[in-house]
């Protein structure tokens, strides 16, 4: 109520303004004739919703709290992420790489792409420009000794701070004032040097003090100068602080002697010109250059006047130029300015070659020319701070327009290149000169090439881009892995790279790397540094490119060259190198096998020389542990007893990651391998209980993980020693704490040995106590974390001692807390059950989800129905009593004003449909059929879908018969409702439509049915393919309900449509009805329809006959011979799809009447498959090949192998690949089969081919 008040005084108080600003109050023009408000009688703005003004407040309040919008939140974050983004250009840009990760992941950008480096397995040994594995080592030592020494310099600055703060906090003695001096103490005590009392001094003119101006001649010598040096800031400011030339010098100052503050090369004063006028002493604090316009009007100033405050001619206002200062009267400063320039500017000029030659000796130098372009400047640094500004300065003219600039507009590249970027320019500029490719350098054409391929890829077209992938893999060896990877891998490092470019130049990698294999060797570093970082990218998908690049290089380089590639950053001094290292080194083991990796690892694991090594050694076993899971159970003993050493490390961060690795071993060794930790169990006892923060954290988890694989006896007595501790962690403040706690319970709590009674009074008071706490369920993981742990506890408790602690929390005023409650009620309630649920609690929990269902305002709402869900219906015929209120929530839910709230009441509707059932309610499920009925003119379309949601649901428990309305009613009111768009309404509308003709097609009439075949084939072009399924379906329940000639109609009319997928789901509707009815009714109509000479036409046949013969298997062999004309006739089309589309029909064919004695049939097709085996598209090999295995299984491998056999010893190389290609798939496929089919080859000597059994016969 507050808000609309606040708004409605705003509202008012505008337009209060608007009538004081309004021209016509302001202005008396005719107000006789007009009101004084223009505005009168208009409206001042438009509501967003009419009858929002009207409603009541009370419902506003109400709509405040619900959701009223229907957006998704990511829709509304949409404008804030976009930030500086043009709002005009109405497409969404797609992501670059860096905007999304975090500083991080940046720092891939700081790596540099070092030079390559030596093969230790070529022929020749490296030349002395050749970077070898010493001279990397050599380079890291002196960056980890550089980055030493810097942390020592830091700590030493950091120490001197400290020192200086601990002097400064020492109490120092109290700064004496002027005024807490009596003469008590000037008398008394200890004497000091006696200095003259100000008071005592004569009074003399203020000398300079320290905050003054910087002294120059013509500021100080118009003040007599005091003998004491004097703070300003003591001085009382009088008028009489002025510059008097008659002030009485002070004792001892010879009266007209020069003052003692002047410069040795100061001006003197010109006493014969004029008297000085008293001008106010000049401060650089408060000097404000004073205008023209400020001196006195009338007075003309003489040449040689009094110098004045405001200098002539501008000066001092401007940068002097040479006209100004010749036209103006220069004051003593100025003066000197200019001697003192001039004197510089002598000493510093250039020495002449005559000065050089007497300084230098005549032998052992040389005289350079210097550059022609060089221009030396002769003007010292503080000259270029001006303006130069010549004495006769042109005008300005207008420059001529240089029509041959380019602007934004970039130019064409030549050779049909695709559109360059502007970040591209600096990869691909040198494409824009066109310059004559013959007269390049075998290289520079060499890098041209490259450069136009890698453009292809990363900006062309599909087909540019397919075209360059296959040439830069074929031609991968003749180009050079040199030239490719320095022009690939800069582009990986972009700073604007977007994820679809990074995907294109991985697979180029990808591909090039199978294709160089050994060639790969000295740019593998190279490789991993650009790699590397996709490892830890956010993206699975590009997790999973990394790997498998990492994987193939591995295996193309051989594990000699990748550890020496790896092997200095495993101590580098940057964590962020270790760790991508460290996950490297893990896919290199997973392709290498471990035992590979295994002496490395433990060299590694034990060095001595630095800690970085030996954590990133640990490391790496964790990595491998979590990225083959369990296959690390052959090597499990080798790999703790490599890092179990790290537990008793000095260094706090390798006994944190020792933990950590073996409880990522233990995890994915479970439930075996517990023999291989007995070693590690030690330690890890001794340190959770000496170990805090942290490196606790890590061992309490490695124990969480080791405790499962324990004997049951073992378990139990391990879990109650831990849980002291536990529990004692359970108050701890550390989020990364909790979860490893809340993890440990979880595995804790699961194992055997652990009963449920020490967990209901030892475990359960302070878990809730500590956990169960509304923050907890901000924090997604926690939510999440918690929920599984208290699923865990719930099903060795059971389900009472779980819902009874938390269901009073369902009523709690934070919503994401009953959400959390919600959530854990309705996995417990699941898996459980609800037996265990008195009479008391059942109450407390209809009544905790009825409240927190209608409290419900945020947008995920599935929590809340499916716990609504859960619970009713495990309760069962329990929850009858209460289905009145329910059903009475739901409708006056239904009639809400926000479209959120309607929705989440029709889709409760269809998860207790099942319950209301069991409850015999049928009348109330009736009521609410009648009152969904009603709604179906529902304008938004994710409500619309519910409510058809809640239809089918009670459609498909009552029953056709009982279904109110009547059926009858029903259906034309969905006729008009499948034209909608929407997914979420075309899937449940037709799944409804499909029930309804499945089970009840006798209740409509016939044409209503036509009407809505008419209506299915638009959905046809849905982009769902369960929409598209659902509806085939339909049109085999609507051809069983009316018959097929009318449906059959319909749908071969539909095989003329242009669009694809449209006569593809027309063909297979074809198909399910030829299955529904009979292929007998549609055959006779589909072949008849080929004879029509369109070429979508004849494939849509085609098409159909193929899905026919699919879906009715065995009852094909009635039909096989009617259709082998039609079938001959399209595997000798000159169109390439009508042969594939026959070769396709051909396979379900064979595959259908495989032992019916159609063999005749076969052979015939056989001979008009078989030509077709040497096509090149690989569509239609494919569906030939497939053909011919279809006819292995129906004809036999022998009958092909005499096919075969012809062309296997061919002289055409081409020919004989395909003969052989289709020899490897019989040999796999029927291998025994063609062992009697081999032709019978002569004896040699001692070698005997002869098989005398397989020639006997019964």
């Amino acid at each position: 109520m507050d808000d609309d008040l606040e708004i409605q005084r705003l509202k008012e108080e505008r337009q209060k303004m608007e009538k004081d600003l309004a021209a016509l109050t302001s202005l008396t023009f005719d107000t006789d004739l007009y009101s004084s408000n223009k505005f009168e009688g208009y409206e001042q703005s438009i509501a967003v919703n009419e009858n929002d003004d009207n409603a009541d407040p009370a419902e506003n309040e109400i709509a405040r709290k619900m959701a009223s919008f229907t957006a998704p939140k990511q829709y509304f974050k949409e404008p804030l992420r976009s930030g500086e983004e043009d709002e005009m250009s109405g497409f969404k840009q797609p992501g670059k790489i860096i905007d999304r990760e975090d500083d991080y992941r940046r720092r891939r950008l700081n790596r540099i792409i070092s030079p390559e480096r030596n093969d230790p397995f070529q022929d020749k040994t490296p030349g002395p420009e050749v970077r070898t594995y010493g001279d990397v080592m050599k380079e890291e030592a002196l960056k980890r000794k550089e980055e030493e020494v810097r942390r020592e310099i830091a700590k030493r600055k950091n120490e001197e701070e400290e020192n200086k703060e601990k002097e400064k906090d020492v109490e120092k003695p109290k700064k004496r004032n002027r005024w807490d001096m009596s003469q008590d103490e000037n008398a008394g005590g200890t004497k000091k040097s006696k200095a003259a009392s100000d008071w005592d001094m004569p009074d003399s003119t203020p000398g300079i003090g320290r905050w003054d101006a910087t002294p120059t001649p013509g500021r100080i010598g118009d003040a007599t100068p005091s003998l004491s040096r004097k703070n300003r800031w003591d001085e009382t400011p009088t008028p009489g602080r002025l510059n008097d030339s008659e002030s009485t010098p002070a004792g001892g100052v010879t009266p007209g002697a020069t003052p003692a503050g002047m410069a040795w090369d100061a001006t003197p004063k010109l006493g014969g010109l004029a008297t000085p006028t008293p001008k106010r002493q000049r401060s650089r604090w408060d000097e404000t250059p004073a205008t023209m316009g400020s001196a006195t009007p009338g007075a003309t100033p003489a040449a040689a006047c009094t110098p004045g405050v405001t200098p002539f001619g501008a000066v001092d206002m401007a940068t002097p130029t040479p006209n100004a200062l010749m036209r103006s009267a220069m004051t003593p400063e100025q003066y000197n300015l200019l001697r003192w320039e001039k004197d510089i500017e002598e000493r510093n000029r250039p020495l002449t070659d005559e000065e050089l030659d007497s300084i230098f000796p005549e032998e052992g130098y040389k005289i350079l020319e210097p550059p022609a372009s060089y221009v030396p400047i002769r003007t010292p640094a503080r000259k270029l701070l001006a303006t130069p500004t010549p004495m006769g300065t042109p005008l300005y003219n207008i420059p001529e327009e240089n029509r041959g600039q380019q602007f934004d507009v970039p130019k064409e590249l030549p050779g049909g290149l695709p559109f360059m970027k502007p970040e591209d320019y600096q990869y691909f500029g040198s494409l824009l000169n066109e310059e004559n490719e013959e007269e390049l350098s075998p290289e520079e054409q060499k890098e041209r090439k490259i450069m136009k391929l890698l453009l292809k890829v990363k900006n062309g077209t599909p087909p540019q881009r397919k075209t360059a992938l296959r040439q830069l893999t074929d031609k991968a060896r003749e180009l050079g892995a040199g030239p490719l990877f320095n022009r690939i891998l800069p582009l990986l490092m972009q700073p604007t790279l977007e994820d679809q470019e990074r995907h294109l130049l991985v697979k180029v990698i990808d591909r090039v790397l199978y294709k160089l294999d050994e060639l790969v060797r000295p740019y593998v570093h190279k490789i991993l540094v650009v790699i590397e970082p996709l490892l830890i990218d956010e993206d699975y998908y590009a997790r999973v490119e990394g790997r498998e690049i990492i994987s193939n290089l591995s295996k193309a380089a051989g594990l000699a060259t990748m550890i020496a590639a790896m092997r200095p950053d495993i101590d580098n001094i940057d964590e962020y190198v270790r760790n991508t290292t460290a996950r490297a080194f893990s896919v290199v083991a997973s392709a290498l096998g471990i035992p590979a990796l295994l002496p490395f690892l433990k060299a590694v694991c034990q060095s001595k020389k630095s800690w970085q090594a030996r954590h990133t050694g640990i490391k790496i076993v964790q990595q491998i542990a979590i990225l083959i899971g369990c296959a690390v159970l052959p090597h499990l003993r080798s790999l703790v007893e490599i890092i179990e050493h790290g537990l008793n490390d000095e260094n706090q961060k390798v006994r944190t990651i020792t933990a950590l690795s073996l409880a990522a071993l233990a995890e994915a060794a479970a439930p075996y391998g517990i023999e291989s930790f007995d070693s590690v169990l030690k330690p890890l006892w001794k340190g959770i209980r000496s170990h805090r923060g942290k490196v606790l954290a890590a061992f309490l988890k490695a124990i969480g993980f080791i405790i499962p694989l324990m004997d049951a006896i073992y378990a139990s007595y391990y879990t109650k020693e831990v849980m002291v501790i536990l529990i004692r962690e359970f108050q701890s403040p550390d989020e990364e704490m909790k979860k490893i706690v809340l993890k440990v319970v979880k595995q804790c709590v699961s194992t055997e040995g652990v009963e449920a009674e020490y967990i209901r009074n030892d475990i359960l008071p302070e878990f809730f106590r500590n956990f169960w706490v509304r923050r907890m369920a901000l924090d997604r993981r926690n939510y999440k974390q918690l929920v599984e742990t208290t699923v865990e506890i719930a099903n060795k408790v059971g389900v009472a001692d779980i819902v009874g602690r938390i269901v009073e929390d369902l009523k709690d005023e934070s919503e994401p807390y009953r959400r959390m409650v919600m959530e854990t009620i309705e996995k417990v309630v699941a898996n459980l059950g609800a037996s265990d649920i008195d009479a008391r609690l059942e109450e407390l929990l209809i009544d905790g989800i009825l409240y927190a269902f209608q409290e419900q305002t945020s947008d995920d709402a599935n929590v809340m129905l499916n716990g609504f869900g859960a619970v009713v219906n495990s309760l069962g015929q329990r929850v009858k009593p209460y289905l009145p209120q329910i059903c009475g929530t739901i409708k006056w839910r239904l009639n809400n004003k926000s479209a959120k709230v309607r929705q989440q009441a029709a889709d409760l509707i269809s998860r207790i449909t099942v319950v209301m059932k069991q409850c015999e309610e049928e009348q109330l499920m009736g009521h609410l059929g009648v009152v969904l009925y009603e709604y179906l003119g529902e304008e938004y379309p994710e409500v619309l879908g519910s409510i058809l949601g809640a239809l089918k649901a009670i459609v498909n428990v009552i029953g056709m018969t009982k279904m109110t309305p009547p059926i009858k009613d029903l259906l034309p009111r969905l006729t008009p409702i499948l034209k909608n768009r929407h997914e979420k309404v075309q899937e449940n509308c037709i799944d409804l439509v499909g029930r309804i003709a499945d089970r009840g097609a006798e209740f409509v009439p016939a044409r209503e049915w036509m009407r809505i075949c008419f209506e299915l084939l638009e959905m046809l072009k849905a982009h769902k393919k369960g929409i598209r399924r659902a509806t085939v379906n339909t049109f085999g329940y609507i051809a069983k309900a009316i018959g097929p000639q009318d449906v059959l109609a319909t749908l071969l009319n539909n095989l003329k449509v242009q669009e694809r997928q449209n006569r593809v789901c027309t063909t297979v509707a074809i198909a399910i009805v030829a299955e529904t009815c009979s292929p007998f009714t549609v055959l006779p109509a589909l072949m008849n329809e080929y004879r029509v000479p369109e070429l979508n036409v004849q494939n849509g046949v085609l098409k159909s006959l193929s899905f026919l013969f699919e879906y009715i298997g065995e009852m094909g062999k009635d039909y096989i011979y009617a259709v082998t004309p039609l079938l001959e006739d399209a595997l000798m089309d000159r169109d390439l799809v009508h042969r594939q589309t026959a070769a396709s029909a051909v396979k379900h064919m064979t595959l259908g009447v495989a032992g019916l004695g159609c063999e005749d049939a076969l052979v015939h097709l056989m001979n008009y498959v078989w030509p077709n085996i040497f096509e090149t598209s690989p569509h239609v090999i494919n569906a030939v090949m497939e053909a011919i295995e279809g006819m292995r299984v129906a004809l036999g491998a022998a009958v092909v192998l005499n096919y075969c056999l012809q062309g296997l010893f061919h002289p055409a190389r081409k020919v004989r690949e395909v003969y052989w290609k289709i020899y490897n798939s019989l040999y796999i496929g029927a291998q025994d089969a063609l062992v009697a089919s081999y032709p019978v080859l002569e004896d040699e000597d001692i070698n005997v081919f002869s098989r005398p059994e397989l020639h006997m016969f019964v």
